[in-house]
């Protein structure tokens, strides 16, 4: 059972100068307000507050965050409304409570009530970026105790996350928390699969789990006598659903997969991540081509890591990533824990997903019609994403199977508009060509066109893309009228 006690430790252990009144005051009233009440699991309901702010405590979010999270449910399961919590605790929790009781439940009743549901959801989320980070905690203590609903219910849940909120964590750059909220999804939406890759998984693990160890003693003896400092060396297993999706791509053979378990190395700082790549390839033979260097260029949702893989003893294939402190809470709890390194009071998102936020908003009130909206946001959001650079080696983050165009829009409108031609890993292909991660795309422009190609809207991928090419086609003088 978890205490109040046993939450403000944590908080005073990493941060001794917290005020924790208002988290005690925040349980006090939570208590109050769901007395008597009970989950299905038989346990007080005030443990799932509880739990959820032990979660957000976790992810090291800041005081108003974790008392929203004590207070989330009390507006929706007790008599107490938001002006009680507007009257004991002000403004700003009771705005993070009542985003959260605005998204309320997503629940499969049709497309209407889904697509409206994605609306509240982002819309919240537009205004305070905590609002879904409360929500994370609450789903993820949730499914901990989902195995105390009807079955239905348990398999709608669980789709429900894989669907809507693993993705967008992943968007959000919440490594850690996605795989969380996947593998505690997987046993109920999939259970047979779940208990093939189990079983499947199961007799590698223990063979891979022991020739870690040795790697990591190996390294760990190389980086004392090299006197390079380290906060940690471990295996990273890869969380189960994230394997199942692995074991799906590769025949579902379990040996074509080389990074069950890696070696996750965290530095003290950025400089000591380039002395333990070198002592690494000193050591063992790196793999050509699968070197990537993620701090000199990072993904578009600010994970920065050095990965390489290499041919280690006995000639097994291992993989390394290496970071820093700050880069490891970084790409586990990606958006949480700028509140714990970035100014409290800013409260900045990176530049990519402060754009990615926007047009989320844009599309809201752009597209009236539900059916329509699902299509722009499944684009937007929940489609597996590529990474591409520009000649200048800027990172793009586009959707798969986007093409030259979508990345020509995504840089600016007039490069959009304009271009004629372009070229892939220097060699020139259509507009209409699939991009991969990885590809290198320069735009060839035409200064002189004025209007982009109506039929670039049968091939674009993005939102982005389709709306520029119709606002543009609807400016020109020379458009020919159909319905775009």
């Amino acid at each position: 059972m978890i205490t109040i006690q046993e939450i403000i430790d944590i908080i005073k252990e990493d941060r001794p100068n917290a005020d924790v009144a208002i988290i005690k005051q925040a349980y006090e009233f939570a208590a109050m307000a769901h007395a008597g009440q009970k989950r299905l699991s038989g346990d007080d309901y005030i443990q799932h507050p509880l739990a959820t702010a032990k979660k957000l405590v976790q992810l090291k979010m800041d005081v108003p965050t974790i008392a929203a999270g004590l207070l989330h449910d009390v507006p929706e399961e007790t008599d107490y409304t938001l002006e009680d919590i507007k009257k004991q605790f002000g403004k700003e929790i009771t705005k993070l409570v009542e985003g959260i009781t605005k998204i309320g439940t997503l629940k499969y009743r049709g497309v209407e009530r889904y697509a409206e549901n994605l609306r509240k959801m982002f819309l919240a989320m537009s205004d305070d970026i905590r609002t879904i980070i409360i929500k994370f905690a609450d789903r993820l203590h949730n499914l901990e105790t989902l195995e105390y609903n009807r079955p239905d219910k348990r398999r709608r849940i669980a789709l429900e996350t894989l669907e809507i909120y693993a993705p967008l964590a992943n968007r959000l750059g919440m490594g850690e928390i996605k795989g969380q909220l996947e593998d505690l999804s997987f046993v109920y939406a999939y259970p047979k699969e779940y208990e093939w890759v189990q079983t499947s998984s199961k007799n590698r693990l223990k063979v891979e789990k022991k020739y870690i160890e040795k790697i990591k003693k190996t390294l760990q003896k190389e980086m004392l006598e090299n006197e390079i400092p380290f906060v940690s060396i471990h295996g990273r297993i890869k969380h189960i659903y994230s394997l199942y999706k692995k074991l799906l791509d590769k025949d579902k053979d379990i040996n074509k997969i080389y990074d069950l378990i890696a070696i996750r190395v965290i530095t003290q700082n950025v400089a000591d991540c380039y002395k333990v790549l070198g002592l690494i390839h000193r050591q063992w033979v790196p793999l050509k081509g699968r070197i990537k260097d993620y701090i000199a260029q990072p993904k578009p949702n600010g994970y920065q890591s050095i990965h390489t893989t290499v041919f280690a003893e006995r000639g097994k294939i291992v993989e390394f990533q290496i970071r820093d402190q700050e880069m490891h809470e970084l790409a586990e709890f990606g958006v949480a824990a700028h509140w714990h390194y970035a100014e409290i009071k800013t409260k900045k998102l990176s530049k990519e997903k402060t754009i990615w936020l926007n047009q989320l908003m844009d599309i809201q009130k752009k597209v009236a019609d539900n059916i329509e909206y699902l299509s722009n946001i499944k684009l937007d959001v929940f489609q597996s994403r590529i990474f591409v650079f520009t000649p200048k080696g800027d990172v793009i983050d586009l959707p798969e199977n986007a093409t030259p165009v979508d990345f020509a829009y995504h840089i600016h409108t007039d490069i959009g508009d304009k271009c004629i031609g372009a070229i892939v890993n220097e060699n020139m292909v259509s507009l209409s060509s699939e991009l991969k991660s990885g590809d290198v795309v320069e735009i060839l422009i035409n200064k002189s066109r004025k209007n982009p190609n109506q039929d670039w809207l049968n091939f674009v991928k993005t939102n982005l893309a389709r709306e520029k090419i119709k606002y543009s086609l609807k400016k020109s003088s020379d458009y020919k009228s159909r319905k775009l």
